[in-house]
């Protein structure tokens, strides 16, 4: 399912017109993820959690040939 499907599915479930169902379903997402760039976590009882997890900097091998990479250290969702 794309955005686009997601917020009909939106719109024919709570009576809402697509305009209005994109609307809030984008506040929804900058709301996670302004929280999350705060380090923040967001749960939802009965759905899940979205948290950050630093990982640190290693060393990575490049599928089907032998060389190697430096992966800088990041945060993930």
């Amino acid at each position: 399912m794309n955005k686009n499907e997601f917020i009909d599915a939106i719109a024919l479930k709570s009576g809402l017109t697509k305009k209005d169902s994109k609307t809030a379903l984008d506040a929804v997402l900058d709301t996670i993820t302004e929280a999350l760039e705060k380090k923040d976590s967001v749960a939802f009882i009965g759905f899940g959690t979205f948290s950050t997890a630093s990982r640190e900097a290693r060393t990575a091998k490049v599928p089907g040939t032998t060389k190697t990479v430096n992966v800088p250290a990041t945060t993930v969702a």
